[in-house]
């Protein structure tokens, strides 16, 4: 029998995360890329089949639980190493994420063998499919990036959670107070350590210790309490969605179900 064929399918964009160059998703049965280079790091995970490729005159694959790093500037080609082809994830990142020191590290060791980064790289990627999502996505990034530094570098960095009982909490109470001035046009982690001095993932881990919730599921409890109110005041959910902060109306109705229970639209209606 005959393998089956899918047709080549690929989505491609760019978010407004801080450091995320492209997202990139495809699905290819007969196409082979040829040797070709980026200026960017290629962050890649097969989700189905399985990818080969050369990288420095050495051969590599990519089983379910691998999660490749191709470093920027160093030739590489990929194919299809299974009949059936492959499906993939991908993420560019730029040099903010991981520096070019690491490109040695990652030539010799592409394919790294860890099920918690696979599952924080997909869960990465869920985020960044959803509009609205970036400061989720940007905190997701930002411990997988750091894991990445730690397996390239074979060694574990300076953990940031090395933090005091006076200051872990400190700096908790202040990001939650950057984030309630700010609930309707949001603050990114990249902009809130610049302010806050602190690392992003110190911040989240900060924040997450003292309050039992990361800073993105904060911001979002924050704007739809205030879309509550907008609705129960006579806002249609289109309305309360754009000035409370949300992506869009659908953006809003997600997140609103998952914490109120019902749909804005129900809510406002059985509200008066």
């Amino acid at each position: 029998m005959a393998p089956q064929r899918h047709a080549p399918s690929v989505s491609a964009w760019r978010p407004a995360v801080p450091g995320v160059v492209e997202v990139f998703h495809a699905r290819f049965t007969e196409y082979a890329y040829p040797m070709h280079v980026h200026t960017a790091w290629t962050l890649l995970i097969v989700d189905d089949g399985a990818v080969r490729y050369d990288l420095e005159r050495h051969s590599h694959g990519t089983p379910h639980d691998t999660v490749s790093l191709l470093p920027p500037h160093i030739p590489h080609n990929g194919s299809a190493a299974t009949p059936h082809g492959f499906r993939k994830r991908v993420l560019y990142l730029d040099s903010s994420r991981l520096g070019d020191e690491l490109i040695g590290a990652a030539v010799d060791t592409p394919d790294l063998r860890d099920p918690l980064l696979r599952r924080r790289v997909g869960q990465l990627h869920t985020a960044l499919a959803r509009p609205g999502e970036e400061l989720e996505a940007e905190s997701r990034l930002t411990f997988v990036a750091e894991r990445l530094t730690e397996r390239l570098t074979d060694r574990l960095r300076p953990r940031l959670t090395g933090i005091g009982p006076s200051t872990g909490p400190a700096l908790a109470r202040r990001l939650r107070e950057l984030l309630d001035a700010r609930v309707v046009e949001g603050v990114s982690l990249e902009e809130a350590g610049r302010l806050l001095d602190a690392h992003p993932a110190h911040l989240v881990r900060a924040f997450s210790g003292a309050y039992g919730i990361a800073p993105h599921q904060y911001l979002t409890s924050r704007r739809v309490d205030r879309a509550r109110a907008l609705l129960l005041a006579g806002a249609r959910p289109a309305e309360a969605a754009t000035g409370t902060g949300f992506y869009d109306q659908a953006h809003l109705t997600r997140h609103f179900r998952r914490l109120v229970g019902v749909t804005p639209g129900r809510y406002r209606a059985d509200g008066h």
